[in-house]
């Protein structure tokens, strides 16, 4: 690669989706032809993004300036690279979550909304002893819920526990914050007197965790439901290998849960790419990912209501005219 080329995709990190088209043209390529890191493929999407549409779902990493807490493989996945991913998908918010190799630090993600500024949102990961003034500190920096990780995870140890979530989510409500499960489908379902009791908004990470082949006969779905039509559970669109099958490019076992999700209440979904794509043996195509969307919405109303109203609902966004 010449240097002239070198300095382009430097330049190419900080722009937005229509300087990133210009500028691939005049290198004399197709626009669609801009690679991403962690991330397969070259094509944008079929599917265009509305304006403000929302990535609910990513993790930051950027060992160099912020080293993790636990051992394991971390991605080269830094706000840079991370932009790139916004050019190609046509998103202009999103929400950072504190990636599970660094526990409680939440440094990484804090620094990655100050960079993406006004359009960005966090999920932090906290334990009990956390003080009111961290708490303060948290939220404003962009911070609007916790995660706990706690599905299965061979490569890390999990930062929390089922017992902290009780605790925590009565300390968030306050703030009116939410808090974010990943948890294993049996995980979830053996939990369900803890989730009518908390009384925090609930986020379930990727679908719930629905297993497949099983998929929306799994018990898991049906709690998911019933705690949706209660009103204060929201549910994340996102694609991971614990949730499909049959994979790519169709997707179709993963397809069936998130039209049944979309159909039952669109109200209370949201979208996120997971990238870039942790823990993952494969590395997925983030544009075929994001045009699974058109299946489970094919409505363009719903699809606006999950890519722009309800992040404005549930992160705090200023609101679209």
């Amino acid at each position: 690669m010449n240097e002239a080329k070198i300095g382009r995709r430097t330049f190419l990190q900080g722009v937005s989706f229509a300087a990133l088209s210009a500028v691939a043209r005049l290198d004399g390529v197709s626009a669609a032809q801009v690679a991403v890191p962690n991330s397969s493929g070259i094509e944008f999407p079929k599917l265009k993004a509305p304006a403000l549409a929302c990535d609910c779902h990513h993790h930051v990493y950027d060992p160099a300036r912020f080293a993790p807490l636990q051992p394991g493989t971390v991605p080269r996945a830094r706000v840079a690279e991370y932009r790139l991913l916004q050019g190609r998908i046509g998103t202009t918010r999103n929400v950072v979550v504190t990636p599970r190799p660094y526990a409680t630090d939440n440094r990484v993600t804090l620094d990655a909304i100050a960079q993406l500024g006004r359009n960005a949102r966090g999920v932090a990961v906290i334990h009990p002893t956390v003080t009111d003034a961290e708490l303060k500190t948290l939220e404003r920096g962009g911070i609007r819920g916790i995660r706990f990780s706690l599905s299965a995870n061979p490569a890390t140890i999990a930062a929390t526990t089922v017992d902290m979530i009780e605790p925590l989510s009565k300390r968030v409500n306050a703030l009116g914050w939410h808090v974010q499960i990943a948890m294993d489908a049996e995980q979830i379902v053996a939990a369900e007197d803890l989730w009518n009791r908390i009384p925090s908004v609930i986020v379930f990470d990727h679908m719930g965790y629905v297993p497949e082949p099983i998929g929306t006969e799994h018990p898991v779905f049906a709690l998911i439901r019933r705690l949706i039509d209660k009103g204060r559970t929201w549910v994340k669109l996102s694609v991971i290998p614990g949730n499909t099958k049959d994979g790519p490019p169709t997707y179709a076992d993963v397809n069936k849960v998130g039209q049944a999700y979309v159909q039952a209440a669109p109200e209370r979904m949201v979208w996120g790419s997971n990238w870039p794509h942790p823990n993952e043996p494969n590395t997925p195509d983030d544009a075929i990912l994001f045009d699974l969307l058109a299946q489970w919405a094919p409505n363009e109303a719903a699809r606006h209501r999950i890519l722009v109203e309800n992040p404005e609902t549930l992160y705090g966004f200023a609101k679209s005219a």
